[in-house]
């Protein structure tokens, strides 16, 4: 299959790469390292092995680029309304999108733009950076979950599991609404926290205070989660992660990074929608809006 990358980050960059140095036949959509990495190649550095790409299929606009099976959308979800014009030169009638994003919503607001593409949702559990061209940062981790969100092809959406395995990426195939509220368990309380305490995972658990904040802002996503219906979701989750991110590499979430590098933070997926959602359901989250209300206003003092 031909596989697209569109966001050739700390996240398209590692899953795209791994992909490609397995064999599979990928095109990269890059953007101000295109230069970089058509004369020097893409270098991932890996807890689990480090490895180059030196022949890349590099491209500054989609236009350029092959139709795609598959293609991989890793862009920040700030820059959806992109995807208007980047995807149609990517796509085929039976081409699947998967979704690498943050939040809640995506995948229903980008099938309000394409109507007739089959989607899913690609949900990354990975400590992955990219802060100089052509070179990603892989501390730990890096297992994916797809879930099908409108993929009428079951053998395509297994198809992309299998080679994702074969390229030695854990991945499962996983209940799309399930999926999306266990990232959320840990992106919403972990991605804005560090923002606003300006600091790591690790010291967040590390201080008594913050680290019974963190389980209280889980258990918020998680009974709002299951006020929605959403099974498998619960304390047990929540102690899992935190036990979880006890063991991860010292991390600055993308959301910190976004931050400190005075990029617009995807609070709109992250936690607008979600605590909208939530608070339509009858089940509000006022640690979280407290948390989003706070990052509004250091979004707002960043700009400036």
């Amino acid at each position: 299959m031909k596989y697209g990358v569109i966001g050739t980050g700390a996240i398209g960059g590692y899953y795209g790469a791994k992909l490609a140095h397995a064999g599979q036949e990928v095109h990269f959509l890059l953007h101000h390292d295109y230069v970089y990495v058509c004369s020097h190649g893409l270098q991932v550095n890996s807890c689990e092995g480090s490895f180059h790409l030196t022949d890349v299929n590099a491209y500054q606009q989609t236009e350029d680029m092959p139709p795609c099976d598959v293609v991989l959308v890793a862009l920040k979800s700030v820059n959806n309304d992109k995807l208007q014009s980047l995807l149609p030169p990517l796509l085929h009638p039976q081409t699947l999108v998967v979704l690498i994003q943050n939040g809640i919503g995506v995948e229903e607001d980008v099938q309000r733009m394409f109507p007739n593409v089959q989607l899913a949702a690609g949900l990354a559990f990975i400590c992955s950076a990219k802060t100089e061209p052509g070179r990603v940062n892989h501390q730990c981790y890096g297992s994916i979950n797809l879930a099908n969100y409108s993929c009428k092809d079951e053998a395509l959406m297994q198809q992309v599991v299998d080679d994702f395995r074969q390229a030695d990426i854990e991945t499962g195939l996983v209940e799309y609404h399930e999926a999306r509220w266990k990232k959320a368990v840990w992106n919403m309380p972990f991605n804005g926290m560090t923002v606003a305490l300006h600091t790591q995972t690790d010291l967040l658990l590390k201080n008594k205070a913050t680290r019974r904040l963190i389980r209280e802002q889980m258990m918020e996503v998680v009974g709002a989660a299951q006020h929605l219906g959403v099974k498998n979701v619960d304390s047990a989750f929540v102690d899992k992660m935190i036990e979880t991110t006890d063991s991860m590499t010292p991390y600055s979430p993308s959301m910190r990074l976004d931050y400190d590098f005075h990029r617009p933070m995807e609070l709109y997926y992250i936690y607008t929608r979600p605590l909208q959602i939530a608070r339509e359901a009858g089940f509000p989250m006022p640690k979280l809006e407290m948390l989003e209300a706070e990052l509004r206003f250091l979004e707002e003092q960043n700009n400036r």
